[in-house]
């Protein structure tokens, strides 16, 4: 029996969060927007019913652009730019605040859109996935005389339910592995269904920069320059041993093997969270003294999104812990290990609140998040409190107990200080073991 053809796509949504800002907000298509604004930037209906927008013109601020439509880009807008920047190269696009709710929303319906034809689905964050086409009905069909036309098929099927179903478009790479389907689903932008074969590695994939292989960041692509491969092509060219020595046993293998669309990494349908996270960076620095009735409302809301995730996705937590970024871009953590595990509002406040305790609140603040981690699910976690005798609290409709205040005394000196470690609240999402 003929061993079936693998094919694995790469489904990106275009532009997402802003692609929902326009179902919203239909008048702003073809627009210059921007998404990344605060409540401030809140539409405005007018009399009329028409709506008054806010835009970049005359922006000030510390905001990131979270995402921009394809008409912003245009003028040299992307994610991650400083709101002020972009205000810069495009001061009449509109400005709209972020949304993260409904963003998930959306993520939730596209996700079961694609789950009813193709069920085999990775999940790699709240607007890609990868899916696993090898045994979806007709795929392995050719049609005429194109080989790949069932896949072809299947994959516009995939995109016309995703469309049918949130009113948004996507893009789509199908090729044999993961590695080659994420530049895939990049090469036809926006609205683009690209099928890439082995065989057509050396004319579809060598010629693109090397830093579209997911997993080369900017160092290793600078180093890489540096020692004149610029293309995947010409990385492909190089001995895999010229590659080790420059780069290291491990990550040098690895980038001969990338270069080469050489990748058998399997679909993983399911991976428990890591953790649970909500933060916020101020429009303007935050004191605990002078800011405390702001600081103290922005530290409650923050627990009860954390807690509401939580109660969504269906975990407890053991481990709950603070981010604190002052003014001068240092950033600072701190955790706290519970005895049993929590999922309502008042508990994560509260542990977050001794987590505070633990840091210097004289200098003022950027940027303030609420992390829970050690995750376990709701139903377990409610056994093993029952098992030693403890309460493991329940969810609850609204805080359970008086709001506290953003820290229970005016700061002193500063506790002694322990070596802050980073945290990663997603688990590392690219293709390789970059250096980067």
């Amino acid at each position: 029996m003929k061993t079936p053809r693998r094919w694995i796509a790469h489904l990106d949504m275009d532009a997402f969060y802003a692609s929902v800002e326009m179902l919203r907000y239909p008048e702003l298509r073809g627009q210059p927007v921007v998404v990344g604004g605060g409540r401030r930037h809140q539409p405005e209906t007018l009399a009329d019913g028409s709506r008054k927008f806010a835009t970049l013109a005359g922006y000030a601020g510390r905001g990131v652009v979270t995402t921009a439509t394809y008409a912003a880009r245009d003028y040299g807008v992307h994610s991650g730019m400083g709101l002020m920047k972009a205000a810069l190269r495009c001061p009449q696009a509109v400005l709209l605040p972020t949304d993260f709710d409904e963003y998930r929303r959306y993520s939730r319906l596209f996700k079961a859109a694609v789950a009813e034809i193709a069920p085999v689905i990775e999940d790699r964050g709240i607007d890609e996935i990868y899916i696993d086409l090898s045994e979806v009905p007709g795929a392995q069909d050719s049609v005429g005389h194109d080989p790949a036309g069932g896949v072809r098929a299947v994959a516009q099927e995939i995109r016309n339910n995703v469309r049918r179903t949130t009113g948004l478009v996507c893009s789509i790479g199908v090729t044999p592995n993961k590695l080659l389907s994420k530049i895939a689903s990049e090469l036809d932008k926006p609205d683009g269904l690209t099928i890439v074969t082995a065989e057509e590695l050396p004319t579809r994939i060598w010629p693109l920069p090397v830093r579209r292989i997911n997993g080369i960041g900017p160092k290793a692509g600078a180093r890489l320059a540096t020692l004149g491969v610029d293309t995947i092509g010409e990385l492909a060219a190089r001995e895999r041993d010229w590659l080790q020595q420059h780069f290291g046993r491990s990550y040098g293998a690895w980038l001969d093997d990338a270069a080469h669309g050489r990748d058998d990494r399997l679909i993983v349908t399911h991976s428990e969270p890591v953790s649970v996270s909500r933060e916020t960076t101020f429009e303007r620095d935050l004191h605990a003294v002078q800011d405390r009735a702001r600081l103290t409302a922005v530290f409650t809301d923050l627990a009860e999104r954390v807690a509401a995730d939580l109660q969504r996705k269906g975990y407890a937590a053991r481990t709950i812990g603070i981010k604190l970024r002052y003014d001068d871009f240092r950033t600072v953590t701190r955790d706290l290990t519970l005895p049993a595990p929590v999922l309502d509002a008042a508990a994560i406040r509260r542990a977050a609140g001794q987590c505070l305790k633990r840091v210097d609140l004289s200098r003022r603040l950027r940027l303030l998040g609420v992390r829970a981690g050690t995750l376990q699910r709701a139903e377990s976690a409610a056994a093993t409190g029952a098992a030693r005798g403890a309460r493991t609290t329940r969810p609850a409709p609204a805080m359970a107990e008086p709001e506290l205040p953003f820290f229970d005394a005016p700061p002193s000196a500063p506790a002694p200080v322990v070596a802050d470690k980073q945290q990663d609240t997603r688990g590392d999402s690219r293709d390789s073991p970059s250096p980067d």
